[in-house]
């Protein structure tokens, strides 16, 4: 067994905040929380010049052109997690901010902000330029304002200094990497439940037969068997996970689905567990997607949560994420949502372990 302390003491006043608050145990069970809660997550730095329909977090930094986060806030699942959390700095064309759904920034930002929607709260650790503000939005700024800010019936407050935050968002960001991962193996450890099919020439089918309508696990040794093909099919039959384990070091799977996709990102997860790159081409792209070590490329939109390294995004990640049963045993595990509480009162309270443990599927 391992086992991780971090620990940070927290301003008196934060304290009541997260009083009730268990411990964060990075481990797989983290990482499925994360993937039903959050429809984008980089562990390391995003480029984006398109938009994200639910919540984003951001292990590194945001750059790229004009992106849109929470466009779709209303479907999103429910949580007190801000539509947007930047461990790093933002910088690039101006960030959007949709549907109240408020935003974390650990560093600076120097891109541009605009609050589509009021009664948004904005926390950024650095300095910060630009900024449209909107009614009964609060922005609070660690370091300098400077260029345009408008309040429009907000608030804007700078120089606040905010001793902790940033170091909070790292802590964060260790903790999901750590469930992402874990979660990652895990999956790949799993026994095949059944095989792909070729009822076409042109066609690979995902088509569960066994098992009894909880769990069912593909296993690819690599992606060679997608360039024998062009069309991806799957035939969920009520299943309510489908694992699909991919191997292989390079991905690059830009193919047309065939049928009725519109839950596939609910119930499939696409597991690339040891994918250094992952290119899905300008092909739309259905399930779920766990690859946390790949440097990831999307030029058309994927439907479901998408975990990766880092990414290159130039199409949209639209909701809905995954929502099935799969979890971990265990207890005094928190929903990723609860570190909005304690990054807002700047620190972390107690220590977050790191336990390994078994997965199940529950009944």
């Amino acid at each position: 067994m391992f086992s991780q302390i971090r620990k940070f003491v927290l301003p008196i006043a934060a304290i009541s905040a997260i009083a009730s608050a268990s411990p964060a145990l990075a481990d797989a069970n983290v990482g499925l929380q994360v993937m039903r809660e959050y429809n984008l997550v980089v562990l390391g730095n995003l480029k984006s010049s398109s938009e994200v329909e639910g919540r984003t977090f951001v292990g590194g930094n945001l750059t790229g052109n004009s992106s849109n986060y929470f466009i779709k806030g209303g479907k999103a699942p429910t949580s007190t997690a801000p539509g947007l959390t930047v461990v790093g700095s933002v910088s690039g064309g101006t960030k959007q901010l949709n549907n109240s759904s408020g935003a974390l920034i650990g560093g600076s930002m120097s891109s541009g902000l605009n609050l589509n929607g009021g009664n948004q709260t904005v926390t950024i650790g650095g300095s910060a330029s630009n900024i449209n503000g909107s009614k009964g939005s609060t922005v609070q700024i660690g370091g300098a304002a400077s260029g345009n800010m408008n309040k429009n019936g907000g608030t804007i407050q700078s120089n606040l200094g905010l001793p902790g935050f940033s170091a909070g968002l790292q802590v964060q960001a260790t903790d999901y990497a750590l469930g992402v991962k874990d979660l990652s193996a895990y999956l790949a450890g799993l026994t095949p439940t059944d095989q792909v099919s070729f009822p076409l020439q042109n066609r690979i089918q995902f088509s569960p037969a066994t098992g009894d309508g909880k769990l069912a696990v593909f296993d690819l040794a690599d992606t060679s068997v997608f360039n024998k093909v062009g069309e991806i099919q799957f035939l969920t039959k009520g299943f309510d996970t489908i694992v699909v384990n991919v191997g292989g070091k390079d991905a690059k799977i830009a193919k047309n689905f065939i049928g009725a996709n519109s839950g596939l990102g609910e119930h499939v997860i696409w597991n690339f567990y040891e994918a250094q790159t992952v290119d899905f081409g300008s092909n739309s792209f259905y399930g779920s997607v766990l690859a946390p070590y790949a440097s990831g490329k999307i030029g058309n939109f994927i439907q479901g949560s998408a975990v990766f390294g880092s990414l290159e995004q130039n199409g949209e990640i639209h909701l809905g994420g995954f929502a099935g049963n799969l979890q971990i045993l265990q207890s005094a595990v928190p929903e990723p949502a609860t570190w909005a509480m304690m990054i807002v009162g700047f620190g972390l309270i107690g220590s977050t372990i790191r336990r390994r443990n078994r997965v199940a599927l529950a009944a």
